[in-house]
């Protein structure tokens, strides 16, 4: 058995997380039931500077179930650059990563499927949404010509597929010599030298809170799309924990 790292990236979740740690507990002892995560596995959270109760329900789960951990950084850095801080932090323990949104609008159900794919040798599996039936009109017709004028230009992205896969220690390598804030992670995932897997999966809606992705950060996200082509990997790992101000339970 592998030991397992479930990264949650978290800004503003307190109505959530609740729901979420249940959930992903469950998630993970299922993982370990079925011979897939080691004893040692826990559900990393990245409190994203949340001006919420959301790093102090972190610590709660934490008190009650030692499983549970955190890493809370130093102020709003942005999901992509909160995830890429997880991600580090489970390739310093030499885990398998699976990153899921606080929201669960991924399948959870989906991650016994991943780790099988692992636990025949992937490297990297995507979780694909079998539709965008919960997306709003403009965010899904926006998601297919975004896909549409990327593959233009050449970019090899996954066709609805956003930041919900599974990545073992060998592909955190990889990911770990690309350097600087704010990566599009989903942008180099197909360029780290491994096959990227997939499972697909329905979408669900979210079921409390709000989405954080306003139509400025996802223009954002889209202008990283175009710039990620062009990263150069370095000749060195990033350090760990660049902006991390506090460690829960690790």
């Amino acid at each position: 058995m592998e030991r397992y790292f479930i990264v949650v990236p978290c800004y503003n979740e307190e109505e959530v997380l609740p729901v979420t740690i249940d959930a992903l507990g469950a998630c993970l002892s299922g993982l370990a039931g079925r011979g897939f995560a080691s004893p040692d596995s826990r559900v990393l959270f990245v409190n994203d500077g949340s001006a919420d109760r959301s790093w102090e329900i972190i610590n709660e789960a934490n008190a009650r179930d030692g499983r549970f951990c955190g890493l809370m950084l130093d102020r709003n850095r942005g999901h992509q650059t909160a995830l890429t801080e997880g991600l580090m932090c489970a390739r310093e323990f030499r885990a398998v990563s699976v990153s899921i949104d606080a929201d669960l609008q991924d399948d959870v159900g989906a991650i016994y499927e991943m780790a099988a794919k692992r636990a025949a040798g992937a490297h990297i599996v995507c979780g694909l949404r079998d539709s965008r039936a919960t997306d709003t009109f403009m965010k899904r017709n926006t998601a297919r010509a975004y896909y549409r004028i990327m593959r233009l230009l050449g970019s090899s992205l996954i066709y609805d597929h956003a930041d919900f896969r599974l990545m073992g220690p060998e592909a955190l390598d990889a990911l770990a010599l690309y350097h600087g804030d704010d990566l599009f992670l989903r942008g180099l995932i197909t360029r780290l030298g491994f096959e990227c897997e997939t499972v697909s999966y329905d979408r669900a809606e979210r079921f409390a809170g709000e989405s954080k992705y306003t139509l400025k950060k996802m223009l954002k996200l889209a202008m990283k799309g175009f710039t990620s082509g062009r990263m150069k990997p370095m000749g060195v790992a990033r350090e760990p924990y660049t902006h991390t101000k506090e460690l829960l339970g690790l």
